[in-house]
Parts: C-alpha cells; sequence; structure tokens
C-alpha cells in the first residue's frame, strides 16, 4: 500500500487544485487525506460529474451527505467539511453504474456555492492542519500507534501490515487519517475528525476512540474464548466418558446406571422389610432395570425407591421408663403444673407395667404460652426417645397428611411419613401442634384422614398414597396440642385424651420467671446474675403491670428489653457498680408507664356497665357490657358482633327484668316509653356464649335503677327465663383473668362451687366468691355492694371534713 501511495503522491506533483470544484455528495462514507477508497456511482447526475471530471483534470470535491437516506442531496443536506480527491481509475459496469478508486488530497470547507445543475459545484478553500511540536503531540502520536497496533492484533478484518505501516508514519495528521480510515466508525464520528483541523485535539479524540474499540474487542476475544474452553470441555468430558465406559465394560462392572441399580438392591437388603414391602420394592426395582435411564418413568420409579430406603423400617430407641427420672425431668424443665405432671406420669406407669406405649392419644388443651410444646419435648427426652414436631395448623389439604399419588408430577409423601423419615426412627414423640387450626376445602378434609393417624386399632397399617404400602404407626407417642376444642371435629376429639393446661397466677408466673425465664434471658444478652439483678419487687411489677395474658411469652419479651437495655449501660460503661440493680424505678423509667392499669373502677363508674368474665382460646379475659337507653317503645338494640347464642342471652335478660319490674321498684311504663341498647366492646371481636346472661341482666338493671355496679366485682354465669344462674365452663381461666384485672369479688353458679377446689391457693386467697342460684342473688351482690361502698366513701369524707375543721384556725 505504501508503494501505491508513493506513486500516487508522484503522479500528484503536477495535479492543482482550483477553488471551484464539482461536488459528489458520499452516504454513509467519509474520504480521509492521503487515503485510496473504492466508490460505487449510481445516479444520473453523479455519473455525468465523473464523466466530466476524467475527462478534465481528474479533481473533485467529495462530501458527506447528513442524512443517507436523502434521495438527491441539495446543499443544505451536506456538511460543510469535505475532501479535494483525484480520480485514479473509472471502470463502467454492465448495469451503467461505474466504480471509482479515488485518493483524498487536503481538507476543504464549502465557500460559496456556484451551481446546482447538473451537479453541484462549490467554490471551496483548504483547511490546513493546525499543528505545534510539543512533547504532548509526542506522547499521544506514540499511544496512538500503540493502541492502534494492539487492535489490529484483535480485529480479524485489518491486515498485519498495517502495523508497519502505522509505525512508519511519522506525521500526526496523516497519522490520524490511517485510523480513522481503516477502522469501522459511525459516518458521524469520522465526520466529526475529518473537521478537526487542531491536530493534537485530533490525536485526543483518536486515542478515545481506540480505547473504546479496544475495551470492545478485549471483551468479545474473552467471550469467544470462554465459548471455545467451554466446547473444548464438553468435547473432553464425552471422550473421557467414552473412555470410563469402556474401562468399565473391560472390568465387567457395567455402566453408572446399573450400578445405582445394585446400590440400591444392596440397600433394601439390609433394611429387614416388611415380605409385602420388599415385594414391592423388588417389583418397581425390576421395572427400573428394564426402562431406559432417559425415560420419564425411569426417574420416579428412582425416586419412590429412594423415599423406601430412605424410612426407618427397623430402627427404634429403647425406652426409659424409670418414673423417677421421669418426674425429674418433668420438674426441671416446667414449674408447678402438678395435676397435669401427674397426668403423664401415670400414663408412663400404664405404659411401663404393660411394657408397650401404646394407647390413649394424648391431647394438651390451653392457651399460648402456657407450655403446651415444650411438655412434648420433656416427655420425649424423658422417655429417651426422639421428639419430632408437625404443625397442621393452617393445614386444608388431605394430601398434606396423606401424601400425593405419584401420578402426579412433584408427588411426595405425606407430613406423616416425611417426619418420621427426619426423626429416622419408627418410634417418636411425634407432637401434633395446633390440631385445632385445620380447615378444610374442596381439596378434602384433614382432620377426617388424623383419624386414621391417631387411631391406635387403625394406625397399625396406615397407608400412605405416595407409598401404597402399610406403615406402622403404633410405636409412635402421639401428642397433640390445642388452644380450643371447640373447633376440633368431635369423631377425633373422642380419639384423644384431654389434659387442661390453664393460665398461670402471678405467683406462678413469678417462680416461673426466676427458674427458667430470666436464666434464658440472661444468656442470651451474655449477662449473669453477678452482673445484672432484677429485685423482686420489680419482676412482680413487670408481670402486674406491663403483661396480661394467661401464659409468659410477653413476660419474657418484657424481660428482654429489661436486659438489652442493662446490656447497653455495662457495653457503654455507664455503670461502676460490679452488679447492676433493676429496681422499680430504673425498671419505670426503661419500659415507661405501665401499660395496663385498672380499667374495671372507670367503666362501671356510670349505671348500666357490668363486668363479665369470658373464656376464649387465648385464655380468661375481662368482657364489659354496657347498656344505656333513649326514649322508644320498648325495642332492644344489641351490638358488638354478638353470636346467635349470646344475643338470646341478651333477649331473656331484658325479659327477665321487665317480668320482674315490681320486685325491682321499677316503673312499668319505662319499658313502654325507652328502647335497650346493649353493646359488648370491642366492636371489631366476635363474641359467642351463654356465660354472660347474668352480667347482661345486671348492667340493664343497673341502667334502670340508676345505682352502678360495685367496681370490684365480676361475674358469669346462663341465666334463664325463670331467673335461675346455671354452671358454665373454663371457671378457672375466668377467674384468673379477674385476678389479673385487680378484682375482689367474683359472682359464679352455685353449681361451679365444686370447681373451686381446683385454684390455687394464692387465688383463694385474693378472692371473695359469691355462688348464686338465682338472678336477684347476683343483682343483691352487685349493686348492694356498690350502694354499701358508696355510703362508705359518702361517710370517710364526712369524716374527713369534720376533722379538718377540728383543726382549721379560726377566720382573722
Amino acid at each position: 500500500m505504501s508503494e501505491t501511495l508513493v506513486d500516487v503522491e508522484e503522479r500528484q506533483e503536477d495535479i492543482t487544485f482550483p477553488a471551484t470544484l464539482p461536488v459528489l455528495p458520499l452516504k454513509d462514507t467519509v474520504v480521509f487525506p492521503e487515503s485510496v477508497t473504492p466508490l460505487a456511482i449510481g445516479q444520473e447526475r453523479s455519473i455525468k460529474l465523473v464523466e466530466d471530471v476524467v475527462s478534465g483534470d481528474r479533481v473533485l470535491a467529495l462530501v458527506t451527505v447528513k442524512t443517507p437516506e436523502t434521495e438527491q442531496p441539495e446543499w443544505d443536506d451536506l456538511y460543510e467539511v469535505g475532501t479535494a480527491a483525484v480520480i485514479h481509475k473509472m471502470i463502467k459496469v454492465p448495469d451503467g453504474t461505474l466504480r471509482i478508486l479515488v485518493q483524498g488530497v487536503k481538507r476543504i470547507k464549502l465557500e460559496r456555492q456556484v451551481q446546482h445543475d447538473p451537479y453541484l459545484v462549490g467554490e471551496f478553500v483548504e483547511l490546513p492542519d493546525e499543528l505545534t511540536d510539543t512533547p504532548e503531540v509526542e506522547a499521544l502520536t506514540r499511544n496512538v500507534q500503540n493502541l492502534f497496533a494492539r487492535v489490529i492484533g484483535l480485529v480479524p478484518y485489518l491486515p498485519e501490515e498495517l502495523q508497519v505501516a502505522a509505525a512508519n508514519v511519522d506525521d500526526p495528521s496523516a497519522l490520524c487519517n490511517l485510523v480513522a480510515s481503516t477502522l469501522r466508525l459511525k459516518t458521524a464520528e469520522k465526520q466529526q475528525l475529518l473537521e478537526l483541523a487542531d491536530v493534537e485535539a485530533r490525536l485526543r479524540e483518536v486515542s478515545a476512540i481506540l480505547n473504546r474499540e479496544l475495551e470492545v474487542f478485549e471483551l468479545g476475544s474473552k467471550i469467544q474464548s470462554q465459548v471455545q474452553e467451554e466446547m473444548e470441555k464438553g468435547q473432553r468430558e464425552f471422550f473421557l466418558r467414552q473412555q470410563l465406559k469402556a474401562i468399565q465394560e473391560e472390568l465387567g462392572e457395567g455402566d453408572a446406571d446399573q450400578a445405582e441399580i445394585n446400590e440400591l438392591r444392596s440397600r433394601l437388603a439390609e433394611l429387614n422389610l416388611p415380605e409385602d414391602v420388599r415385594k414391592a420394592a423388588e417389583r418397581e426395582l425390576g421395572r427400573l432395570e428394564r426402562l431406559p435411564s432417559a425415560a420419564a418413568e425411569y426417574g420416579v420409579i428412582r425416586t419412590y425407591l429412594d423415599w423406601l430406603v430412605s424410612l426407618p423400617w427397623n430402627q427404634t430407641t429403647e425406652d426409659n421408663l424409670d418414673l423417677p427420672h421421669a418426674r425429674r425431668i418433668l420438674d426441671e424443665d416446667h414449674f408447678d403444673l402438678e395435676k397435669v405432671k401427674d397426668r403423664i406420669l401415670e400414663h408412663l406407669a400404664v405404659s411401663k407395667l404393660k411394657n408397650d406405649l401404646s394407647g390413649p392419644i394424648l391431647c394438651f388443651v390451653g392457651p399460648p404460652g402456657v407450655g403446651k410444646t415444650s411438655l412434648g419435648q420433656s416427655i420425649g427426652r424423658a422417655l429417651g426417645r426422639k421428639f419430632a414436631r408437625l404443625s397442621v395448623g393452617g393445614v386444608r389439604d388431605e394430601a398434606e397428611i396423606r401424601g400425593h399419588r405419584r401420578t402426579y408430577i412433584g408427588a411426595m409423601p405425606g407430613t406423616i411419613i416425611r417426619t418420621l423419615r427426619d426423626a429416622e426412627s419408627m418410634n417418636p414423640v411425634m407432637l401434633i401442634d395446633e390440631i385445632d387450626k385445620m380447615g378444610s376445602d374442596f381439596r378434602g378434609d384433614p382432620a377426617s384422614a388424623m383419624l386414621e393417624v391417631l387411631d391406635p386399632e387403625q394406625n397399625k397399617s396406615f397407608r400412605d398414597h405416595y407409598l401404597d404400602l402399610p406403615f406402622d404407626l403404633s410405636k409412635v407417642l402421639f401428642i397433640c396440642t390445642a388452644n380450643t376444642l371447640d373447633t376440633v371435629p368431635s369423631a377425633l376429639l373422642d380419639r384423644m385424651d384431654v389434659i387442661q393446661l390453664s393460665g398461670y397466677t402471678e405467683d406462678e408466673k413469678f417462680g416461673i420467671a426466676k427458674r427458667y425465664l430470666l436464666p434464658k434471658q440472661l444468656e442470651a444478652h451474655g449477662l449473669d446474675e453477678e452482673r445484672v439483678k432484677i429485685t423482686d419487687n420489680a419482676l412482680r411489677r413487670i408481670i402486674r403491670e406491663y403483661t396480661r395474658e394467661a401464659g409468659v411469652r410477653n413476660l419474657e419479651r418484657r424481660l428482654a428489653d429489661v436486659l438489652r437495655k442493662a446490656a447497653r449501660q455495662i457495653a457503654e460503661g455507664k455503670t461502676r457498680a460490679k452488679q447492676l440493680r433493676v429496681d422499680d424505678r430504673r425498671l419505670r423509667a426503661w419500659l415507661g408507664p405501665r401499660r395496663f392499669e385498672g380499667e374495671v373502677r372507670k367503666r362501671t363508674s356510670d349505671p348500666g356497665v357490668a363486668t363479665g368474665l369470658a373464656f376464649t382460646a387465648v385464655g380468661g379475659d375481662v368482657l364489659f357490657i354496657e347498656a344505656t337507653a333513649y326514649p322508644g317503645k320498648g325495642r332492644l338494640t344489641i351490638t358488638g358482633q354478638l353470636g346467635d347464642v349470646m344475643q338470646e342471652s341478651a333477649q331473656t335478660a331484658l325479659s327477665w327484668v321487665r317480668a320482674h319490674a315490681d320486685e325491682l321498684g321499677i316503673d312499668p311504663n319505662w319499658f313502654q316509653e325507652q328502647d335497650v341498647h346493649l353493646h359488648v366492646p370491642a366492636g371489631a371481636v366476635p363474641k359467642d356464649g351463654p356465660s354472660a346472661g347474668i352480667t347482661m341482666a345486671t348492667a340493664i338493671a343497673s341502667l334502670v335503677l340508676d345505682r352502678p355496679v360495685a367496681d370490684d366485682v365480676g361475674m358469669t354465669g346462663e341465666i334463664t327465663l325463670t331467673g335461675q344462674v346455671l354452671p358454665i365452663g373454663g371457671l378457672r381461666e375466668k377467674v384468673l383473668a379477674a385476678q389479673r384485672a385487680g378484682l375482689k369479688r367474683v359472682i359464679l353458679p352455685k353449681d361451679n362451687e365444686p370447681d373451686l377446689e381446683e385454684l390455687p391457693a394464692e387465688t383463694k386467697r385474693e378472692l371473695e366468691f359469691v355462688p348464686v342460684d338465682s338472678i336477684t342473688q347476683v343483682l343483691d351482690a352487685a349493686l348492694e355492694g356498690a350502694v354499701r361502698k358508696q355510703e362508705r366513701q359518702i361517710n370517710l369524707k364526712v369524716a374527713s371534713s369534720r376533722s379538718q375543721a377540728r383543726v382549721s384556725p379560726p377566720n382573722s
């Protein structure tokens, strides 16, 4: 190429460039000075231009079109800067078009438009290079040469001879022209380089372009290398596998699939399976041998056999039926709960005499946080069995219990079989948690599927849909937990031995916190009793003023809150004492104002409000029943999301009060002129049950008689139209709720009096119990108590005013 350029330069010595030149518009092409470029000429006026130029001085102006889509470019469609060039060769093609070879000579700029037809002619001026010989220009020139050499090595369409040509070019402007004319750049970028008269600026722009192109080409080369390596790796693995296959055949070991089948056969032989299970496994194994590994059924059968060999068909743990040991474990893990522990020990004693733990399924029922789940863990630890927990809360699909049939994609056994697989034992203690929260829909009823699991007469041959084989569950000790029995189906409940766990009293919570919760939280926060001491008064204040629950979960959270603040005090060095003492003052500063106050006195200060006691899934609670009246015709309005039973109790209470208006001293015309509205907060919580009957009657009587109910009284009991008070359930939880709320007296049905024997001694000391069998006794205890209390308060005020009068000085 350099020899061609020399010849061209020699031929150019006698060529003169006039100021007026014909203009050949170029589309998507920029011709630089000192570059030779072939061009295809197709338009008629361009063909005439070339023919006229070739027959003349062979000189023309090459100017690029701004928009390549323009068919007939005019002056406004062209850039102002172009290149003066010489046509060296022209070839006529049979289709009428021309092929020419042009060489750029120098930069030119349009000065004036001379002619439009038959082709464009303009007057141009030369655009000389602006070059200053400085070290920066020299450095930029060498940088462009080096970058261009690296690009040539990466770009396949550039010949290697260009490296030599670029290295021999000393003129910076010529070097820029060489680089710009050989790289595949955008037309706008090439035009921008052509218009730069400052050579140093042009060198900087070319350097930036080369760096960009080099980065792109290197990334493409890297990607190509990675693809090539992956292909070579795949080919290498193929050849190695073929060689491995040949070696295995030579050694008589067969292929990998056969090795897996042999391994499965040996594992099945070691399991000592029941006969029917062994036959099914061998049948499936034979099918697996006949199938190619690419078959869809191959993976299904293989997964099925993997499940068979992973189940603990003959793995059991030895039971420890030492009753003193079991008692010690239960005492270590749980405070009090004596009746529950006795019931568990009785169950273990019978099992020891029978040498068989199969029997009734235990079901622990109680509010959250009273230790149901931990009791199951303690039983497993006491027996030396493995413990497995299975939560069925929210389960609505029967297949979750029985598994899916193998015809479904992704089928697997149910949770019972999966839990036994994870336990790796045929006789674990399996805790089925939240059994009262199972649902049912179009996918089936999981509670019905549980009937077979929890029936000792049927679970000897439990059949999971996936395995489709009998599996013996009789060795599993099932323990269920629930918050309430209302949602448990009667058929399922009939298969379980229910053990009630009630809420804790304040003393019991105090003992649990001292023995279990506080040491656990101290360890969790990196503390010990030598560094942090919570006083007994502060601990009781947390129980009394910052928690109100049947269990101890919130109590544990509040202890964690206190210990976090203590840990921060110690870590920041804000305490110099060896032991940080948390007393009442510091507790109030850390936890803020008390969260639970005695709201009974505030709520019952007006007539028409009575305090009832309710039993919920989370324990006992205090229930306020409000009654008000307004002019009307004796109608009853009931609000508060009350169920049918509770609405009937309200109607019964109103009917009794109206029927006994004379006995109560009520104007008979009162109900004919007033409507009664009965409301039970909180309105967003659904409520139902008959035990609020006497509370509703008391609220209505208090409203009509305009006498407030005593603020220290809570009551529970069902009312009849004849005024009798019938027994209710959940008395222990309701009484504990009254104690937590700060009440002093509890009115309860006389028939529930024997249930008081089960109450803790602490509760019996703090509360006064008023057994009643008629609503008149309820009103006497609730309303008369309020009158007596008001009289005492009036007497105290009178006595106080008299004493102040005696000590006051005489007026001056």
